[in-house]
């Protein structure tokens, strides 16, 4: 047990050290061909496939220090890390809001964030 910890805890570092911020990034590069920023339907599924590839790579980088695939919990742990590093939850947490525009709590805001993070990858 003291083995698979210390193994989750230098995946987790070895990603923070690796991890770049998706998010961000996404937005730095929402530009057109003319080097100007996009707008409106073009910029949201500019940001949507870029944060979907950040996501994905959160997948890739979910293996252990000696390049074997992690599963269950240790996979999850490590793609939540990932995924918290990368600006991805952030994003879609600022997404959890209702219809007129509240904020949302509890359950409610746990499942729009879980949503959000599958329709990312």
């Amino acid at each position: 047990m003291k083995k698979l910890i210390c193994v989750l805890a230098m995946g987790l570092l070895a990603s923070m050290v690796q991890a770049e911020p998706v998010v961000e990034n996404c937005e730095a590069r929402a530009i057109d061909k003319n080097g100007k920023a996009l707008a409106g339907a073009a910029k949201t599924a500019f940001l949507k496939k870029c944060n979907a590839e950040g996501a994905e790579s959160c997948e890739a980088k979910a293996v252990s220090k000696d390049g074997k695939p992690l599963f269950g919990a240790a996979k999850d742990a490590s793609i939540k890390k990932c995924q918290d590093d990368s600006g991805i939850t952030a994003a879609c947490e600022d997404k959890a809001v209702s219809k007129a525009g509240k904020p949302l709590s509890g359950a409610a805001k746990d499942k729009s964030i879980q949503k959000c993070l599958r329709e990312a990858v």
